[in-house]
């Protein structure tokens, strides 16, 4: 679950937790949105900033 979750982040690095969790579910991971923003933040990942 965490590895899906990290290369997902990897592959679309400007989605957060909640459109991640939306990727997650189509792909029929039947994990709540607490448990996803719980990994997410315990694995360091955020939203990457666009370059200006």
């Amino acid at each position: 679950m965490r590895g899906r979750l990290r290369d997902l982040a990897n592959e679309r690095r400007r989605f957060g937790y909640r459109q991640l969790f939306i990727l997650l579910r189509r792909q029929g991971e039947a994990s709540g949105i607490n448990r996803i923003y719980r990994l997410y933040r315990e694995e360091g990942l955020t939203v990457r900033k666009r370059r200006t």
